[in-house]
């Protein structure tokens, strides 16, 4: 620690060797730039030369996104396992995956605002502990029902990178002028640990699913988790509060309210069928709901979702982006692990493949998504931070519309999935610095919150159409001879509608969005509408 201000204040230049000092000043203050080598400090020597001074702060939140890969990769091989223990067909795994994403798509503007309250690390333990409770549950729940819950609220663990993102850039602005650039240098390194912690995740699961007992296979995660919680109490350091005021409770109850109608509406898709009149009059009401909560947030002076920095033109291209990036990279994984597993000779599709070769698909492609979060700054210097974003979502579109007349074989699946991977690799790490950029100061922890709620609301939407593409077609007598495997033409929906809406997204993000957008020019300097 150094500096000379007391607590509470910035602390003056100076150097020192603190634990969890950044640049200058206590523990605690924000101080300036200065020398520092703490074990989790803001300091010089290697880390400055290619973190500009980060390196400590990025290697204990890389720690976290590792813990938070092996959370994402860990299940997915094992999904049809998963499956055949609580005897359940393929198709309901997507509503394992749809519960999480809407409850996260709730939880992260919460805890995102709680951060810039009441500080970014408290909220990031705050989230680690309900993660690891729920990760507990998963591997304990003894009905479908109970794995529901548990699994859904293990959706927590997506508010990790949009603090750490919060975190990053909020220290960038103390060491360098151009934090923006800094920024996204750290977001691809903090990607490539979550898709090495996939890898990790997958490989693990799909060699211990068939040596050791299931739950003991699942209880590995939570440990895991628990361990990541010690982690960011000693290595992460503290930064003070971004703004003042009180949550906004009368805007969580109306953001909730909506999506838990939307999840009615999505819920009776699947149990009552598009025709029914419910359906339709849950998803209007989740609408309607959201008239009264825009209104409450223009006139909360710290609402919980800043809706005039939500239509700047820098920012709402960014945030639509993220809804659709949704729909591929986190609708699409549990049909990609069901596709593979489907045995080709009984069904005439799929792949057959073990759990164990099902995760060489999926470390293909997580260490694609991993080279392309490498890659992001060197793009962006290249092309623009701008067109990098064009063309991370072209990738993605390319590899998702490859499926439908190449699905096969495995080297056509790898292949696929490689060039959808570097793309997605690339929005991961992109979105959240892209929208920090475009926020002002104290509204950092909010923006980037809300690209990681909005894409998981589009992926919640995308599990449930998905899952209803999936069982459409499957007779009531085959389900009832035990016959699990979905048809071929759900399969084919899911990859058309990932491979469209990326497209999209690079229409919306080459003609919307303002040339010189997520630079370095000060946030609150950019235009707002309304304000």
């Amino acid at each position: 620690m150094s500096g000379t201000g007391g607590p509470g204040r910035r602390g003056a230049a100076g150097s020192g060797t603190g634990a969890s000092g950044i640049g200058t000043g206590g523990p605690g203050r924000r101080g300036t730039a200065g020398s520092g080598t703490g074990a989790s400090g803001i300091g010089t020597g290697g880390g400055r030369r290619l973190l500009g001074g980060l390196g400590a702060i990025v290697f204990a939140l890389a720690l976290v996104e590792v813990t938070s890969g092996i959370l994402q990769g860990y299940y997915t091989p094992i999904f049809t396992d998963i499956a055949r223990n609580l005897a359940i067909h393929d198709a309901d795994i997507n509503w394992f995956e749809a519960g999480q994403l809407m409850f996260s798509a709730l939880s992260v503007p919460v805890m995102a605002k709680m951060g810039d309250l009441w500080g970014h690390k408290k909220v990031l333990l705050w989230a680690t502990v309900l993660t690891a409770a729920a990760s507990f549950g998963v591997a304990f729940a003894p009905t479908f029902a109970t794995y529901l819950v548990a699994w859904t609220l293990q959706g927590a663990y997506s508010v990790w990178l949009p603090l750490e993102i919060a975190l990053i850039y909020l220290a960038a602005r103390s060491v360098t002028e151009d934090a923006p650039a800094l920024t996204r240098r750290a977001a691809g390194t903090l990607v490539f640990a979550l898709e090495a912690g996939v890898i990790v995740g997958a490989l693990s699961a799909g060699a211990l699913v068939d040596m050791l007992p299931l739950i003991v296979v699942l209880a590995i995660p939570a440990v895991v988790v628990v361990a990541c919680y010690f982690a960011i109490h000693f290595l992460v350091p503290d930064l003070p509060p971004t703004a003042e005021g009180r949550l906004d409770t009368t805007g969580i109850l109306w953001l909730t309210a909506s999506l838990a109608l939307l999840m009615a509406g999505l819920s009776l898709v699947r149990i009552a069928g598009l025709t029914s009149p419910w359906t339709w009059l849950c998803l209007a009401a989740s609408a309607l709901v959201l008239l009264p909560f825009v209104r409450h947030e223009l006139v909360h002076p710290e609402p919980l979702v800043d809706i005039r920095m939500l239509v700047n033109p820098n920012m709402w291209p960014v945030q639509l982006t993220a809804g659709l990036f949704g729909v591929s990279v986190l609708g699409a994984q549990a049909p990609l692990s069901t596709f593979a597993r489907t045995d080709p000779a009984a069904n005439g599709y799929g792949l057959g493949l073990s759990a164990g070769q099902v995760s060489i698909i999926i470390g293909a492609y997580v260490l694609s998504m991993g080279l392309g979060a490498l890659t992001l700054p060197l793009l962006s210097r290249w092309l623009s931070p701008r067109y990098a974003l064009v063309v991370a979502a072209g990738l993605v579109a390319t590899g998702y519309l490859m499926f439908l007349p190449f699905h096969h074989t495995l080297g056509q699946t790898l292949t696929n999935m490689i060039v959808a991977g570097v793309g997605s690799g690339l929005l991961v790490a992109a979105l959240p610095s892209a929208a920090a950029a475009a926020a002002s100061h104290n509204r950092t922890g909010m923006a980037t919150g809300l690209t990681n709620s909005i894409k998981t609301v589009g992926g919640s939407i995308a599990s449930a159409i998905f899952g209803v593409a999936l069982f459409a077609g499957v007779s009531e007598a085959a389900v009832a001879a035990g016959e699990t495997a979905a048809p071929l033409g759900g399969y084919m929906v899911v990859w058309a509608l990932c491979g469209i809406t990326a497209a999209v997204c690079a229409l919306l993000l080459a003609v919307f969005v303002p040339k010189r957008a997520f630079t370095a020019a000060p946030p609150d300097a950019l235009p707002t509408v309304g304000a």
